[in-house]
C-alpha cells in the first residue's frame, strides 16, 4: 500500500528560533532516517510472510496474509481460524478490506477477539477473547 508512502524518523529539519522566524535548511535527510511502507497483514486463507532487512542488518517478519490467530482464552492459548474482521481502531475501513492492526477486533471460531501484537512486524498474530 504505497499510497502511505515511506515515513521520516528523526527530528525537525529546520533550527527552531525563539522569535518565530523560519530558519533555512540544516541538512538533508538520511537514509538511516527513512522509515518502511505500512505493511498490511489481511485475513485471508493462506499465510504469507515476508523477510524485510532492518537497521543492522536485522530481520523482521512482515506478515502480508494470515488465516489463524494465537487467542487467549481462560484455559490459556489455542490456535484458531480469522473468520473476519469486525473493527479496526486505526482505520474504519481497514475492518471491510480485512487487514488487521493491533487493536483491531478480529472473528474467530472462538469468539470476538482483540489483537494485542503488531502482526505487520512480528510475522503472527497473538490475541485475547473480548467478553460479550
Amino acid at each position: 500500500m504505497s499510497q502511505f508512502g515511506a515515513q521520516v524518523h528523526g527530528k525537525s529539519d529546520r533550527a527552531s528560533s525563539g522569535s518565530g522566524k523560519t530558519k533555512s535548511k540544516l541538512r538533508d535527510k538520511r537514509r538511516s532516517e527513512s522509515g518502511g511502507y505500512f505493511a498490511a497483514a489481511r485475513a485471508s486463507g493462506e499465510f504469507v510472510v515476508k523477510k524485510v532487512r532492518g537497521r543492522g542488518g536485522n530481520v523482521k517478519d512482515a506478515m502480508k496474509k494470515v488465516s489463524f490467530a494465537n487467542v487467549l482464552t481462560k484455559q490459556g492459548y489455542k490456535k484458531t481460524k480469522i473468520t473476519g474482521v469486525m473493527e479496526s481502531r486505526d482505520n474504519r475501513n481497514f475492518a471491510r478490506l480485512g487487514i488487521i492492526t493491533k487493536g483491531a477486533i478480529i472473528n474467530t471460531e472462538l469468539g470476538r477477539a482483540r489483537v494485542t501484537n503488531r502482526p505487520g512486524q512480528e510475522g503472527s498474530i497473538n490475541a485475547m477473547l473480548v467478553e460479550g
